[in-house]
């Protein structure tokens, strides 16, 4: 009997502390994976989506996001130049901050001293939108993706 009341005992012990654990918080998607550039938008007003361009034929733009780290690459059928990087990356909720490390030659010299690139970010498990902002915080244009592995 004394058995049977213990095992009583511990079982409601194990059920009222499942009970009493809170719930887990709401996670965020992952960016981690491999997208693929397929459209631009443009933001006339700093607000409002003003025109979709679609990527042209042959363009190829793809970005790889794994354990804090971003590789991309960017080919462009009439261009002989390379255009690659790499670098360090971070999320929240709403934005995406790149750190670039080292990146092809061209595309260093056309950044200058910038390294640092934040976007605002829309998400979700299939697609996401990194939102280039103007000194104002004025929706300038952004890079849509799509999920490919």
């Amino acid at each position: 009997m004394k058995k049977i009341l213990g095992l009583v005992l511990l079982v409601l012990v194990f059920i009222s502390a499942a009970w009493l654990t809170p719930p887990k918080p709401e996670t965020m998607h992952s960016i981690e994976g491999t997208w693929e550039l397929k459209s631009f938008y443009s933001y006339d007003d700093g607000v409002n989506i003003s025109d979709t361009v679609p990527k042209a034929d042959g363009y190829r733009q793809v970005k790889m996001y794994y354990n804090g780290r971003v590789m991309w690459s960017r080919y462009v059928p009439q261009d002989t130049v390379e255009w690659f990087g790499y670098g360090r990356y971070k999320i929240t909720p709403d934005s995406l901050i790149e750190t670039l490390e080292y990146a092809s030659s061209s595309m260093m010299s056309a950044l200058d001293t910038l390294r640092v690139f934040r976007f605002e970010l829309n998400i979700t498990e299939d697609t996401y939108s990194q939102i280039s902002f103007d000194e104002e915080g004025n929706r300038t244009f952004s890079e849509n993706y799509i999920r490919i592995d």
